[in-house]
């Protein structure tokens, strides 16, 4: 078995063909409160995005995969490794699964295989996330693949309703 992939999904690198799929889950305004999207991106911009994700997690300080059900070589989202830090070993961690595809253990399998990763090849110390206090599947995701709450930041985020919390959540290896 390889170590980006198990019997069941396979993470792997951003290809042209993605640019669908990408265009269709970067646009999708009901995740743009959890990021710090502000507006929709262009096929171009995410053309252009794709063809520089060769570069390495040192260069970009960011490596994005799509996670792909190899039964049928769909692709059912993405998983992120951001603000990396190579001094302090550390990196933030986002996860979006296609909305179709949810409640399929598809997001508890990707963050297994990120954790390997992770932690074994590049050699982190530890992965964080940032999730909103209404984000109940997402905080339980997290809980369940051993991130322990370590802060609450007030305020932290925006949408229509207004101002909310985030849990600060930290998986030290």
């Amino acid at each position: 078995m390889q170590l980006l992939e198990d019997d069941i999904l396979r993470l792997r690198a951003l290809e042209p063909e993605d640019l669908e799929v990408l265009y269709r889950w970067e646009n999708d305004a009901t995740l743009w409160a959890v990021g710090n999207t502000l507006a929709p991106y262009s096929r171009y911009l995410l053309k252009q995005y794709i063809a520089q994700a060769h570069e390495d997690i040192y260069t970009l300080r960011q490596l994005r995969l799509l996670i792909e059900r190899k039964a049928d070589a769909r692709s059912v989202g993405l998983v992120d490794l951001y603000d990396f830090d190579p001094h302090h070993l550390r990196a933030a961690v986002g996860i979006i699964v296609d909305p179709s595809c949810q409640r399929q253990g598809i997001a508890r399998r990707a963050l297994a295989l990120l954790h390997a990763y992770a932690f074994s090849f590049l050699r982190l110390h530890q992965l964080y996330a940032y999730i909103p206090v209404s984000n109940v599947a997402s905080e339980q995701l997290f809980r369940q693949a051993g991130y322990e709450e370590t802060g609450l930041l007030k305020d932290w985020l925006i949408d229509m309703a207004g101002f909310c919390d985030v849990r600060v959540m930290q998986k030290i290896n």
